[in-house]
């Protein structure tokens, strides 16, 4: 089974798009547990501009995250497409209760949580604390002009760009995190 969670008014063909508002395949609220999928059947979910929307307590995104994991599958892949935090797209919209980065995903996985504690850090390992386990696969950030045609034309290396989405505002304007389950 392959799932779109959150999926407004973009449903995805061979999906099952759910949502708590309009008319999806299947009306719910993602933030109310348990999910009405069984244990590891699903392959797939994808979650466009959505979990974000999600989570406004630490508790309620927790939940997220352990129902993610509980409903798919091992290897199962996560697409995750996201508003840049540092982008007026997500500052302006007063419906955006969390910023979803990179690593705040790492959070969530145990080969990084064991590193983290191998070298003292002290990042919340909460793969570790909630017994979920979530692989970066790839991230990739969608630039905003003139950013992306500097790239392109190698005014700006990557290296370069790098630092100014960590460093300004409205350089990339969304994150794609694509990701594994693994258990």
């Amino acid at each position: 089974m392959k799932l779109n969670l959150g999926c407004g008014d973009s449903k995805f063909a061979g999906y099952c798009n759910v949502d708590k508002y309009g008319e999806p395949d299947l009306r719910w609220d993602l933030e109310t547990f348990p999910w009405p999928w069984a244990d590891g059947s699903v392959e797939e979910v994808a979650m466009s501009h959505s979990l974000e929307h999600m989570g406004q307590s630490a508790e309620a995104f927790i939940g997220v995250i352990k129902e993610l994991y509980r409903v798919c599958r091992d290897q199962a892949k996560i697409v995750l497409r996201v508003p840049h935090p540092r982008h007026d797209n997500f500052l302006n919209d007063p419906t955006h209760v969390r910023a979803i980065t990179p690593e705040l995903f790492q959070l969530f996985c145990k080969k990084q949580n064991l590193e983290w504690r191998k070298q003292g850090c002290a990042n919340t390992p909460l793969a570790l604390q909630h017994n979920v386990d979530f692989e970066l696969v790839s991230v990739k950030y969608a630039l905003d002009e003139p950013y992306l045609s500097d790239l392109k034309s190698g005014k700006l290396k990557v290296a370069e760009v790098d630092r100014l989405i960590r460093t300004f505002n409205n350089v990339a304007h969304e994150i794609e995190i694509i990701a594994r389950v693994v258990k």
